[in-house]
């Protein structure tokens, strides 16, 4: 398993992503065995998010944690998604007037059409549960899940003080011991041109982190998809540092912020749609395998994320690591 280093840390370059799955014993089981199978042969990099299977599968990392010991994984959760608890067997709209409502820690008038809502009571919320889900007293990496969507019914100033509200609380949550890194967990938001609605700044979230944290924030994580079809965080350069215009992970390895790549098989999409030519420009069959490869060899990728619920899709996709990757000269005649 190859490792990159960041801040002291050794994390695997392909992470166990947590996203899709039904809610029943049997994709439990099935998440357990990967992961746990994942990490004893050298994964330690797994992400989650509180919404994803409705807290089903953080807990099934707690239980991980729990067989295996704290130290062996290096987690990432997310919180932005108004949340419904599986296991509780209730209604959603019962726990939501419940949970959010009747405390007051969410104000409806400012949450989307899709559940998102930004704020620093919910996002402490959020937290504090993922930290019961996941048996645990230290997230390593926090993420504001996908901000972005915010823009698309408020104000940037007020998407700001939004953003700010949520860093006050991630910092605070660091002086108590009780997390270690926070970031931004996106879809759209740094891969469109500047000037787009959703559009996201890399220097202008260091800037309020920098504001609500000093110069040791603890900001120092970003999330966003790539893969071979969806290459802007390489390819686009849409971001400003000073008079510098950059792309996404331009702008990241210079502000010293570590990227995880979603999507980085585009959640098998790819299967069956990778040239010929580029298989054979890589000398590998797999169309998975060429995707991994891909998005490994970019340089200022750290983590490439994949979906894994099965161990023979984690076997086969770590059928990688025999493979060395790209030079980054040989990356770069791929654009040419």
């Amino acid at each position: 398993m190859r490792y990159r280093e960041f801040l002291g840390h050794k994390l695997s370059e392909i992470g166990i992503g947590t996203y899709l799955g039904e809610l029943d014993e049997e994709t439990d089981r099935r998440y357990y065995e990967t992961i746990k199978l994942g990490v004893q042969l050298g994964i330690n990099v797994v992400d989650t998010a509180i919404n994803y299977r409705y807290m089903k599968s953080e807990r099934v990392i707690g239980k991980v944690i729990q067989e295996l010991g704290r130290d062996k994984l290096f987690i990432s959760t997310k919180g932005g998604y108004i949340p419904f608890d599986a296991d509780l067997g209730e209604d959603p709209k019962v726990f939501f007037e419940e949970n959010f409502i009747k405390t007051g820690i969410v104000d409806p008038n400012e949450m989307t059409p899709q559940g998102h809502y930004l704020g620093g009571e919910f996002i402490n919320w959020c937290f504090e549960k993922s930290l019961e889900n996941l048996k645990t007293d230290r997230i390593d990496v926090y993420f504001v899940h996908n901000p972005e969507e915010q823009l698309l019914f408020t104000e940037r100033e007020k998407f700001h003080e939004k953003l700010r509200e949520c860093f006050s609380v991630l910092e605070k949550k660091r002086r108590e011991g009780k997390l270690l890194y926070y970031g931004l967990a996106t879809w759209h938001g740094f891969r469109i041109p500047e000037g787009a609605r959703q559009y996201l700044s890399v220097e202008d979230t260091w800037k309020i982190a920098t504001e609500v944290g000093g110069e040791d924030h603890g900001f120092r994580f970003l999330q966003l998809p790539y893969n071979l079809g969806m290459h802007e965080a390489f390819s686009l350069k849409n971001q400003r540092l000073g008079d510098k215009k950059l792309s996404t992970l331009e702008a990241c390895k210079e502000l010293g912020i570590y990227v995880y790549t979603s999507a980085s098989i585009y959640q098998g999409n790819v299967i069956g749609r990778v040239p010929p030519q580029l298989k054979e420009r890589f000398g590998i069959e797999s169309d998975v395998l060429v995707a991994l490869q891909f998005v490994r060899s970019t340089p200022d990728v750290g983590t490439a994320l994949v979906g894994m619920s099965r161990e023979e899709h984690l076997r086969e996709n770590l059928r990688i690591e025999d493979v060395p990757p790209l030079s980054e000269e040989e990356f770069l005649s791929l654009f040419k």
